[in-house]
C-alpha cells in the first residue's frame, strides 16, 4: 500500500474506532476493532503496528475539526483583538458542542487525554505556537507592551484556561459564555502589560 492509501485506512479505522467507543463507553483495542468490522486482526496491524498507533489516530481524529478552526482564524486578515477572540471562541464552542451532544464520551476523551497525553502533546504546541504569533502581532500594534512573549503566552492560557480545559468545560459548562470570553480578550487588551501595577508590592497584609 502506497503512504496515501495507509493514511486513509488510519483515518477510515480511527473514525471507525471512535464510532465503537462512543456506543460502548470504553477504550476500544485493535483487537476489538477488528471484531467489531469484520476484519482480519493483520490488517489492522498493517495501519497500526503498535497499539499506541491507534490511539494516536483517534487522537488526530478528534483534534482536527479544534486544528481547521485554527487555521482558518491564523491565515485571516483580523486584526489582533478579534483574531485573538476567534482564535479562543472557536474552539470553546466546539468542545462545548461536544461535551453537550455527548457527556459520558466526552469525559471518556477527557480520561484518555490525561493517560495518553503525549499524543495530544503536538497539538497543543501548535496552539501555543499560533498564540505566539498573535501575541507577536498584538504588541506589533502596541498591546502587552513589556511582556517576553513566553510570559504572554503563559499569562493568556492561565487566564483563559477553563475555555480551552475540556475537564473545566465539563466541569463549569454554564458559567462559561461568549460574551464572558469577550470581556476576557478585552481585558487582555486593555490592561495586559509588564507594569508594576502596585498589586505585588505589598510584603505583608496589615489592617487599614
Amino acid at each position: 500500500m502506497s503512504d496515501d492509501d495507509i493514511q486513509e485506512l488510519r483515518s477510515r479505522f480511527a473514525r471507525e474506532a471512535m464510532r465503537l467507543m462512543e456506543r460502548r463507553g470504553e477504550e476500544v483495542t485493535r483487537t476489538k476493532l477488528a471484531a467489531e468490522l469484520g476484519v482480519a486482526r493483520a490488517r489492522l496491524d498493517a495501519v497500526f503496528p503498535e497499539e499506541g498507533d491507534l490511539l494516536e489516530a483517534v487522537t488526530g481524529e478528534w483534534f482536527a475539526p479544534k486544528l481547521a478552526v485554527m487555521d482558518e482564524v491564523m491565515a485571516s486578515g483580523l486584526p489582533p483583538r478579534r483574531k485573538m477572540y476567534e482564535f479562543i471562541a472557536r474552539r470553546f464552542l466546539l468542545l462545548r458542542q461536544n461535551y453537550r451532544d455527548d457527556p459520558a464520551t466526552f469525559n471518556l476523551y477527557v480520561e484518555m487525554g490525561e493517560r495518553y497525553f503525549e499524543y495530544a502533546r503536538s497539538y497543543i504546541d501548535l496552539a501555543d505556537h499560533y498564540l505566539c504569533e498573535l501575541i507577536a502581532e498584538a504588541q506589533a500594534e502596541g498591546y502587552l507592551q513589556g511582556l517576553k512573549v513566553d510570559t504572554a503566552l503563559s499569562l493568556i492560557n492561565q487566564m483563559v484556561n477553563c475555555y480551552l480545559q475540556p475537564y473545566m468545560i465539563a466541569m463549569i459548562d454554564e458559567r462559561l459564555s461568549e460574551e464572558k470570553l469577550a470581556l476576557i480578550v478585552g481585558a487582555i487588551f486593555d490592561g495586559l502589560n509588564a507594569k508594576d501595577g502596585g498589586a505585588g508590592g505589598t510584603q505583608d497584609i496589615r489592617a487599614a
